[in-house]
């Protein structure tokens, strides 16, 4: 249980710190900056328009370099990839704690979210909630925190089918490329 916490971890800082290079060299190398806005401040050269289909691209490109996948064998990989990445998605939980964003404001309780939520997110939101609900019984929490068990349980047996698909197909340099990428285990 630890380990896999750690594995997650892990992950989670692999591609936050992929992502946050390719964002710097989308936004235009030196440190990410572009021009300067009223107040004198120095702002990403997108303007702030972040597109993650875009940058979702980029990353999917930068991994069939490094697969050194040509692109009969990347029309195969690539679905697997993606299904992979997807489900890697959906096993986590909101990327905010208490209600805040990353921008520090509070989230419009009413307000749909971009995407659809994966079960993991919709029964870790149910659980929040009746968290912060004061009223809610004992036995409504533990039934919050089954179906969040349940989730994660059934999106962890997705995500090892999905990895092995993928592994199938791959070479041994692939599939380490991949492990240190954080895509399989």
């Amino acid at each position: 249980m630890k380990a896999s916490r750690i594995g997650i971890a892990l992950v989670a800082v692999v591609l936050l710190c992929m992502s946050t290079s390719a964002f710097a060299q989308a936004a235009g190398g030196a440190g990410g900056r572009g021009g300067n806005n009223a107040g004198g401040r120095q702002r990403g050269g997108n303007g702030g328009n972040f597109d993650p289909a875009a940058m979702r691209e980029r990353y999917m490109t930068q991994l069939k370099e490094q697969l050194g996948s040509p692109d009969e064998e990347w029309k195969l990989l690539q679905p697997k990839l993606d299904k992979v990445l997807t489900v890697q998605r959906e096993t986590r939980t909101r990327g905010n704690f208490g209600g805040r964003t990353r921008g520090g404001s509070t989230q419009d309780a009413n307000a749909q979210p971009a995407q659809p939520q994966s079960a993991v997110a919709a029964a870790s939101d149910d659980l929040r909630k009746a968290v912060a609900d004061k009223s809610t019984s004992p036995e409504d929490l533990a039934k919050k925190i089954a179906t969040l068990r349940e989730a994660k349980e059934k999106a962890k047996a997705d995500l090892a089918a999905a990895q092995k698909e993928l592994r199938e197909l791959l070479s041994a340099r692939q599939e380490a490329v991949l492990i240190t990428n954080g895509i399989l285990d």
